[in-house]
């Protein structure tokens, strides 16, 4: 069969690939990739690609023989999953082996945004320190968090954060049998009654803008928003306006809206802690994610199934 690479991947499982699967390479948009296509899409038979990129609709129609979808990590909104079921393509991504750096990243960015760690290491780096104190925070331990997506990696975050004393609830879709967690079937209501609110939530159409305008005023002038998710899940409009005007205490960004594009006014402010995309980026866990690629093109390949399917 034949293994088209989509987008960039990590240089070993870019070699991998080209080494193990003599795989092809999508060029960028442009005349390469028309005259790239015009004469190798019939013949693809696999796509591996990832949470950045994906494998858009337009792009399946292009690939007619096209049976599966590799996807490295575990987003993948990127990926027209609607259009891959309508003509039984497999999609598969590599959920568990991020969940531990991701949530721990969830637990760092709520810890600095309310205690003020990157701010008050600027405050020392910029020689402020002999011209007075650093401006007191916020504590971190014991707070009402609310998690918006109970799953694996929402789960992680809970279980962090319980040896921090924290309260815990959730909004989810549904209920999560056996939860020990209070569940908000609102999440405006579940943002009012915490203290900072998590978004562990997946990316995609179902969950746009689902952090409204509505959600973040109900967090309010006091409360803190931590996001390990997609950028998408949140009106970022609203809360840029929110976080410049005072009308939220501060936020934990690991994600945007316009990757890499992070709206000019967040730069500005000391109460918003700001990472680029880094949540599963370890060398342990990156390894782990590049391995189950790998398991589920092979497993693909050589059974017609994958692994690790997103339905």
């Amino acid at each position: 069969m034949t293994v088209l690479q989509v987008g960039p991947l990590m240089p070993t499982l870019t070699e991998t690939l080209q080494r193990r699967y003599q795989a092809l390479l999508l060029p960028e948009e442009g005349e390469l990739r028309t005259a790239f296509l015009a004469e190798q899409a019939a013949g693809v038979d696999v796509a591996v690609t990832s949470g950045g990129t994906g494998v858009s609709g337009a792009l399946m129609a292009q690939l007619p023989n096209l049976k599966a979808v590799i996807n490295f990590g575990v987003g993948y909104d990127t990926t027209d999953v609607d259009a891959a079921r309508e003509r039984s393509i497999l999609v598969s991504n590599t959920p568990d082996v991020l969940t531990d750096c991701v949530a721990d990243t969830a637990v760092a960015l709520l810890l600095d945004v309310m205690r003020g760690f990157s701010a008050s290491d600027r405050f020392v780096r910029a020689g402020q320190w002999p011209e007075g104190k650093f401006p007191l925070t916020r504590q971190a331990s014991n707070r009402k968090v609310g998690i918006l997506g109970l799953g694996r990696i929402g789960g992680a975050i809970a279980h962090r954060l319980v040896a921090f004393g924290s309260t815990i609830s959730y909004h989810n879709r549904r209920q999560v049998a056996a939860s020990p967690y209070r569940y908000y079937a609102d999440l405006a209501e579940m943002a009012r009654d915490v203290d900072v609110l998590v978004v562990a939530a997946a990316g995609g159409a179902a969950t746009q803008g689902l952090v409204s305008r509505e959600v973040l005023t109900a967090l309010g002038p006091h409360g803190y928003l931590v996001n390990i998710a997609r950028g998408s899940v949140v009106d970022e409009d609203a809360l840029v306006e929110l976080l410049v005007s005072g009308g939220l205490a501060g936020a934990g960004l690991d994600v945007f809206a316009h990757e890499p594009k992070v709206p000019q006014p967040l730069l500005e402010l000391d109460n918003v802690v700001l990472l680029p995309h880094v949540g599963s980026g370890t060398v342990e866990t990156r390894a782990e994610m590049e391995s189950l690629t790998l398991a589920n093109l092979d497993s693909f390949l050589h059974s017609a199934i994958v692994l690790n399917p997103v339905y």
